[in-house]
């Protein structure tokens, strides 16, 4: 049997962290390829697919080179030093990218065009479409574009993130003399300009403003002009030891944001060799961040075309519907419900405006309710959450939230969310130094007769009621005096200076949460090595951790069945004899996000369940603060293994991965139905609210 420590040491045992997330975006990339998929959802997921790059980008490419930068060359946790790691990214990335261009060009554009969505080029145009672009330039885009010259009175211009640009090559009329010039791409203005046709017409709004450059350089003739996107490091890097002001420490760090480091230069493949090396020099990339572009820059732009009012395109419309105990009992108050009931809501094919939405709002109203505690790491932009928290101070409560400032990509959002709570009485804390808090909880107190009664909220996704409509997500609601106890300890730990070291029923990142997961599967080799029931299946986004995955290889060594639904990243290798045979691992994607963990142990026949925020990586598990809940009601228990027992027989969208990194996707065999998980959740859904 393989020992932790030979494991530890040997990267043969671990897949790449950087190309198992290359993986997951190239299943994303499959669906938007897969005819069986409806167009428009195809379009989509073309869409999601670069948006995921931009962001790997940003955040994971631009880490690494930062520690290549100031740590050197450390090796990663399957035996490769950073600078290796970055030219597998590369190799990687690149026939992804080339594949995805080619593909919208040459079959996803024509399939379009058959549906009556044309996305067209300006010189397809006749000489009345171009006249109309050119009256829509001089109205709409005119008026806020501004030309950049480069010479040596004018030096290259600051270039923003993600901002689509137009490389410019004029020729003085006079002097015969060339210049280069820089115009940005107006991002506030549609991308794709609609033309006034019996069909859905498209014109990318870079091409139109490249027919119309003159109108920017009189004088000028217009030689060369090329699209280019950049793309910069996104990641903030807070002291928050040195910090006094974490707010005002925040806002610096995003000023500082706009002028990081440029990751990536995205630029049309035609575009001249002296423009793309004078790009290169300028922006101080080298050869390996160039991607050169066949086609339209900036495929991320095309979710305006997937949002086409056009149902025959599309997944067919899904409502969520109400929890059927929570629709049978309309008319009473959800404290009454959850005073008999523990809930499993299910998203988004249970409401979460009817369930989580409703129990915030009902208890900002409610007047026995004393008070609230509630963890914010993200919500929507007009967010009814933090109105219903608004409200409950404004009513007298108290009201304590934690707004997690420092949720990547958010930051900004939630600074604003803080400040209106704050200026309406709530008490905010931003979180617990140098810890980032991602657990969802929250905990109402209500006065009920001559005791203190606590209700909870424990979920695995965020408070944000758009996000719920195509995330899947799990919560529960309760009332259980063990539960509500260790929530109270919680939040005591985030707004003060607790230092709770033991929780009766929660497992809390990152006090406990690891020892216990441990001690979890520790129990399961137990049981397989006495002969009692063992098994695990294990539903998550993303598994990393190097120490769960060398448990896990014990396990599967002494014969616990391990399945593991894994959405994402994935760095255990399955399969392998002798390590890892009695472990499998599978992926969906599909309409929904996959977002959910459940944590399933069969405890020698005495069954455990959990679910909750985390999933098994060390920033989960020692950096930040997460809440992970047993389900303890039989009926419950049932629900959640219901749930984790249609996952793995999904046969459409949910995909297998294989010991060499692969994946291979399933597809009905012998004959047998085709089951795809979430179109059944959908309609179990429709059969309990009937």
């Amino acid at each position: 049997m393989t020992n932790h420590h030979q494991i530890s040491a040997n990267s043969e045992y671990y897949f790449n962290r950087e190309l198992s997330w290359i993986a997951f975006n190239q299943r994303v990339l499959h669906e938007g390829l897969d005819s069986r998929t409806p167009l428009l959802e195809r379009v989509k997921f073309f869409s999601i697919f670069s948006t995921n790059l931009d962001e790997f980008f940003m955040v994971r490419v631009a880490g690494t080179k930062k520690k290549i930068s100031e740590e050197g060359e450390i090796l990663t946790d399957d035996g490769i030093t950073p600078t290796v790691q970055l030219q597998a990214v590369y190799r990687a990335l690149l026939p992804l990218v080339q594949k995805q261009h080619q593909s919208f060009e040459y079959h996803l554009r024509l399939e379009l065009k058959q549906a009556n969505i044309h996305i067209l080029n300006y010189t397809d145009l006749d000489s009345k479409h171009h006249e109309y672009l050119r009256q829509y330039f001089y109205d709409k885009v005119f008026p806020v574009l501004t030309p950049l010259a480069v010479d040596p009175a004018h030096p290259f211009p600051y270039i923003s993130n993600l901002s689509l640009s137009l490389a410019v090559v004029v020729q003085d009329r006079e002097t015969q003399e060339k210049f280069f010039a820089r115009v940005k791409v107006p991002h506030l203005l549609p991308r794709f300009i609609s033309i006034p046709t019996e069909s859905h017409t498209f014109v990318p709004l870079e091409q139109v403003i490249s027919h119309n450059l003159e109108a920017l350089f009189p004088g000028m003739s217009i030689l060369e002009y090329y699209p280019f996107r950049i793309t910069r490091d996104a990641d903030l890097d807070i002291e928050e030891d040195e910090a006094d002001d974490l707010i005002s420490a925040l806002q610096a760090e995003l000023r500082k944001q706009k002028f990081g480091a440029v990751v990536r230069l995205e630029i049309a493949a035609q575009t001249p060799a002296n423009i793309r090396d004078n790009l290169i020099k300028q922006l101080g990339i080298c050869e390996e961040d160039v991607y050169d572009i066949e086609g339209l820059v900036g495929l991320g732009d095309l979710m305006a075309i997937a949002s086409l009012p056009l149902p025959d395109y599309k997944d067919r419309p899904w409502r969520s519907v109400t929890h059927p105990m929570l629709k049978e009992n309309e008319s009473s108050s959800i404290f009454e419900i959850l005073r008999h009931h523990d809930l499993l809501v299910h998203h988004p094919y249970q409401s979460f405006t009817s369930s989580v939405q409703r129990f915030i709002e009902e208890a900002a109203v409610d007047p026995q309710v004393l008070a609230i505690k509630q963890t914010l790491y993200r919500t929507s932009g007009d967010s009814p959450i933090v109105h219903a928290l608004i409200s409950a101070a404004e009513n007298g409560k108290q009201v304590a939230v934690l707004v997690e400032l420092k949720a990547r990509f958010d930051e900004a959002n939630n600074i604003l969310w803080a400040k209106k709570l704050e200026n309406a009485g709530v008490h905010v804390v931003y979180g617990i130094k140098n810890l980032k808090t991602h657990t969802k909880t929250a905990l109402v107190v209500r006065q009920e007769g001559d005791r203190l009664v606590r209700y909870m909220h424990i979920g695995t996704g965020n408070y944000n009621p758009k996000t719920a409509r195509f995330y899947s997500d799990l919560g529960l609601l309760t009332s259980r005096e063990d539960i509500g106890a260790d929530l109270t300890d919680l939040f005591n730990y985030l707004t003060g200076y607790s230092r709770q070291q033991n929780y009766r029923k929660l497992l809390v990142a990152p006090v406990i949460m690891r020892k216990r997961f441990i001690e979890l599967i520790e129990r399961e080799i137990h049981h397989q090595q006495s002969g009692h029931p063992s098994s695990m299946i294990i539903k998550m986004n993303s598994l990393v951790d190097p120490q769960i995955i060398a448990l896990l290889y014990k396990a599967s060594q002494v014969g616990v069945k391990i399945n593991l639904i894994v959405r994402g990243i994935c760095c255990l290798r399955p399969q392998v004899q002798g390590l890892s045979e009695n472990i499998r691992v599978m992926s969906v994607i599909g309409r929904f996000l996959e977002h959910s963990r459940i944590f399933y142990f069969s405890n020698g026949g005495q069954e455990q369940i959990f679910i909750g925020s985390a999933d098994w990586m060390p920033r989960n598990l020692d950096t930040r603060v997460e809440v992970i809940t047993p389900i303890e009601d039989h009926h419950l228990i049932q629900e959640l293994k219901q749930i984790l027992e249609i996952t793995l027989a999904d046969n459409r969208q949910a995909w297998d991965l294989q010991p060499d990194g692969t994946y291979i996707q399933r597809h009905p065999q012998n004959g047998e139905p085709e089951l795809t998980s979430q179109n059944r959740f959908m309609s179990q859904a429709r059969l309990d609210f009937t």
